[in-house]
């Protein structure tokens, strides 16, 4: 039986809908190579069973799987690392330099995560985090190539969202896992004119110059696709950069005069939705009301990071 949430992108590559707060807004990858697999970001630990049973699926085993690559360390792309490495005897992590030490003891990401989110959310959507053995995890460097199994694979460093965040080249497919270094891209808001796109600055460590010449690396390599945790494929991506790009600048705009104001935060969510509402209509989206309702929590954390971003700077 046919599994809903499993959807081939070809080239060897598996999008699962991890299920993470609703349909279509969080992705894992299952890559599938010479009957060898890895995932790309593994959603929370409420997402495993999915990707368990995606590997059961394709018939494929456990041991099967020989590493388990986490953008960053976000619990909605990492919080189900440490779960889901229980199962997989063969795999090791390889994560960014910045966050392999929260691989193996997630107490301050929790913590961390504890702070935005509050202990109800942290209950509903995440769950404890498990840590991985130290043995288990690697390190990965800026330009790093892994031969896996013939097919190559190539590590960036790519700040902006986040400072621990790497980027996965896939010179098969000729397309960049880009957690999310390239932005949010929902489907429901696909229209005639193609995808619709914005930066996230989810707290705390966005640097809108570092994003931007991030995105202009990921470029560079004149990829055919972009797979984005949030969500699924991108192309059309010189558009979608160019889009990433303006709004990165707008949000900075919006922001900067803010710094000192009062109820600052209550301004920037009105003035990012705001912002978000007329790109969507611009863009032909039927219902933008319902766009932005949708969009609610992202325009939250948005507003959350630029605070701490005008703070820090």
């Amino acid at each position: 039986m046919a599994l809903p949430y499993l959807h081939d992108l070809g080239d060897g590559i598996h999008a699962i809908d991890t299920g993470f707060h609703r349909d279509h807004f969080d992705a894992a990858y299952l890559m599938v190579h010479n009957g060898h697999a890895l995932f790309v970001d593994t959603g929370t630990n409420f997402s495993v069973p999915r990707l368990l049973a995606a590997l059961d699926d394709l018939g494929l085993p456990r041991a099967a799987v020989d590493h388990v690559i986490p953008t960053h360390v976000h619990l909605d792309h990492a919080g189900g690392v440490g779960l889901l490495m229980q199962q997989l005897p063969r795999a090791t992590v390889l994560a960014h330099p910045r966050g392999t030490r929260h691989m193996v003891d997630p107490a301050a990401l929790y913590q961390g995560a504890l702070a935005v989110y509050g202990q109800a959310e942290m209950d509903r959507h995440y769950g404890q985090l498990q840590p991985v053995p130290a043995e288990r995890v690697m390190a990965t460097g800026d330009g790093q190539v892994l031969d896996w199994h013939g097919r190559r694979l190539e590590f960036i460093d790519t700040p902006g969202h986040a400072r621990h965040h790497h980027c996965l080249w896939d010179e098969a497919s000729r397309g960049w896992f880009t957690g999310d270094t390239f932005g949010l891209s929902y489907r429901e808001f696909d229209t005639p004119r193609g995808a619709w796109i914005m930066p996230t600055s989810t707290p705390v460590q966005f640097e809108p110059e570092a994003m931007k010449r991030s995105i202009d690396r990921l470029m560079a390599r004149q990829p055919q696709a972009m797979y984005l945790t949030h969500y699924s494929r991108v192309t059309d991506l010189p558009r979608l950069a160019g889009l990433l790009h303006t709004q990165i600048d707008a949000m900075v705009a919006l922001a900067t005069p803010l710094r000192q104001a009062p109820a600052r935060h209550a301004a920037l969510l009105a003035g990012l939705g705001a912002l978000y509402g007329e790109q969507l209509q611009r863009h032909g989206v039927a219902d933008v009301a319902a766009g932005l309702q949708g969009l609610a929590l992202d325009i939250e954390l948005n507003a959350q990071g630029l605070g701490i971003w005008l703070d820090r700077s």
